[in-house]
């Protein structure tokens, strides 16, 4: 999951032991293509990284776009965020990301802004459009049409 999204929450010690096991798949990754993809150490590499990753398209990221974004680091592809407990049993949460997969609030922003405007476009037309602005007026939203 971590190589697929960059970045996930779950338990401290989960993020403990999942940072050497990625770390370890990302320096057979820049191995395999260090000497380029037509190379016996390449195939090697990818036979090593396919024996512990089932899925090929995640193998192909990590060799297509993870691999190369770390060739000049010696290492230390992971970072581990303490982001305090959970509620219902106190476990510690933490977040572990991939160095460069860093949150960026304005790409959130951005992406939640579309999402909003089409979804504006689209709620305005038909009946189920007003019945939802009629709902929204009724829970003492602003009304989204326009009155005529």
């Amino acid at each position: 999951m971590l190589l697929r999204h960059g970045r996930i929450d779950t338990t401290l010690a989960k993020a403990k032991e999942l940072r050497p096991f990625v770390e370890r798949l990302i320096t057979l990754a820049k191995r395999g293509i260090e000497d380029g993809a037509e190379t016996t150490r390449a195939l090697h590499a990818r036979r090593l990284v396919a024996r512990d990753i089932a899925d090929k398209r995640i193998a192909g990221k990590l060799f297509g776009t993870i691999a190369p974004r770390f060739a000049e680091r010696p290492g230390g592809y992971t970072r581990v965020l303490h982001l305090g407990r959970r509620q219902g049993d106190a476990a510690e949460i933490a977040q572990i990301e991939l160095l460069g997969s860093e949150y960026d609030p304005s790409q959130d922003r951005s992406t939640d802004d579309a999402a909003s405007s089409a979804e504006g476009a689209s709620s305005k037309k038909g009946v189920g459009g007003r019945l939802r602005a009629a709902a929204k007026r009724l829970r003492g939203g602003k009304d989204t049409e326009t009155a005529d």
